[in-house]
Formats: structure tokens, sequence, C-alpha cells
């Protein structure tokens, strides 16, 4: 059983007869549109989850491949994902010391979502006329280093 106390905009939860919270979650819309708009919103989330699409991935790699992400947002958009269920750590295959970032099959189900959204991007930027503003993804995300 969990207790869950809400705190201005987090919601705290505490196993049954522990005092002190395991994770606070930040509270999120009940309408699933609001609620799935909330967990990708941000500038770089949805970045993040179309570089982790190839594949697990150490922070210093997405780093390097992700322009002009600051090291300490990309760690704190990376937590946000994994509090979401869409991320998780492992350890690294290549580095006992090192940590991968990798998409749950949560965040896996994401896929035709984003491939959708840059379709639909795209779609509104020419119903716009603002088709020559669009960059493209590898512009944003390099190739992934091998």
């Amino acid at each position: 059983m969990i207790e869950s106390l809400l705190f201005g905009n987090l919601l705290f939860y505490t196993p049954f007869g522990q005092s002190s919270p395991m994770k606070i979650i930040n509270r999120l819309p009940g309408l699933p549109v609001e609620r799935a708009l909330a967990v990708l919103s941000g500038r770089w989330k949805a970045v993040i989850l179309y570089a982790l699409l190839d594949g697990p991935q150490r922070t210093c790699a997405l780093d390097n491949r992700i322009a002009g992400i600051a090291q300490k947002v990309l760690i704190e958009q990376l937590r946000a994902l994994e509090e979401h269920g869409l991320v998780s750590r492992q350890p690294s295959a290549e580095d006992s010391q090192g940590i991968e970032y990798l998409l749950t099959p949560l965040g896996e189900s994401l896929r035709p979502i984003l491939d959708s959204l840059i379709e639909w991007g795209i779609h509104h930027a020419k119903e716009l006329d603002e088709a020559q503003r669009l960059v493209p993804c590898n512009a944003v995300v390099g190739d992934r280093i091998v």
C-alpha cells in the first residue's frame, strides 16, 4: 500500500509504514492529451528520445550528439524522462563504471508518435508558409558514433 501526500505541485509517494518519501513525481494533468503533452513538453525531451531511438547511449555520447544542450540540462531531462518511465539506466556494456540510458518499452512505444510529430511539424510549417525555417533532425542530433 502506498500513501501519497500533495505539497504544492509535487506529489510525494511514501511506502506504507515508512516516514520518508521514495520518489517525487510532478503531478500530471488528468486529461490524457494534456498528460501526454506534459510528459513530452520541454525544449529537449523529444530530442533526447529521438536520439535514444538508436539504442542505449552514455551521457557523454548524448551530450556530443545533441547540439546546443548543456550537460546539466541533459541530466535533468534524462532524470525527468526516467521518472516518467520512458528511459532507464543500465551499466555500460563497454565500461563497468559507466551508465547507459535506453528507452523502456513505454519509451519505445513513442517511436511512431515521434515520427508522426515530425511529419505534422513539416505539414504545419508548410501550411503557414514557414517551411524555409525548418531544421532537419540531423542538424540537432548528430550521427551515432559506434
